[in-house]
């Protein structure tokens, strides 16, 4: 379960990345999800990651998400 805090987080995380991977935001919730990188590193690592900035953050799970075999 996650904070409100961190559910207006991931949404926020969530369009920068549709934008930047042109997708709709339900494709990347999809992506994240199926990854568990929602769970196991967005919500996680919450209070690291809330403090960077907004292209370090989508650069750095568009990586993440490569890495877990994902073409964006």
């Amino acid at each position: 379960m996650c904070t409100k805090k961190e559910l207006k987080f991931s949404v926020f995380l969530i369009y920068n990345l549709a934008e930047k991977w042109e997708k709709t935001p339900s494709q990347v919730y999809n992506i994240l999800n199926r990854t568990r990188i929602l769970d196991d590193y967005i919500f996680v690592c919450y209070d690291t990651l809330h403090t960077l900035g907004t292209e370090y953050l989508v650069e750095d799970i568009t990586e993440f998400v490569k890495e877990k075999g994902v073409a964006v």
